[in-house]
């Protein structure tokens, strides 16, 4: 009758080893798939991590063309001003009519002036007014 103890002792000893020897070979490959995740996470990261400081780039970029935009939008207003004065005081001029001239050539100097001036003169000259 120990015979018949020792078989199926043995044969669950066999069977739970090779359950165990399953079992870690399984845990292996899962935490082998976990490293191969956690890489690909990470890649993931500094791809994200890459665009948006990219993306911060073209931001500040965008942001300095449209101020410069904006800057020759006003530029080409104020000359288009000037452009005009001139035209008036040329066809002011051509009439003979001397009045007309002198104000708008006085016009024309004030403007000129005003532009010529430094942002600090402007500002002083706004507090006097």
């Amino acid at each position: 009758m120990s015979n018949i103890c020792i078989v199926p002792q043995l044969y669950c000893r066999q069977e739970r080893k090779s359950r165990d020897r399953k079992l870690s070979r399984s845990i292996k490959r899962i935490r082998a798939d976990m490293v191969e995740i956690s890489k690909g996470h990470k890649r993931i990261k500094e791809g994200q991590e890459e665009v948006r400081g990219r993306f911060e780039e073209i931001s500040k970029e965008a942001a300095k063309l449209k101020e410069e935009t904006n800057l020759i939008s006003k530029q080409s207003a104020a000359n288009q001003v000037r452009l005009d004065l001139m035209f008036q005081i040329v066809k002011a001029r051509s009439e003979n009519d001397t009045a007309r001239d002198a104000v708008l050539t006085q016009t024309l100097r004030e403007l000129m002036a005003s532009k010529t001036k430094l942002p600090d003169e402007k500002k002083e000259q706004d507090l006097a007014s």
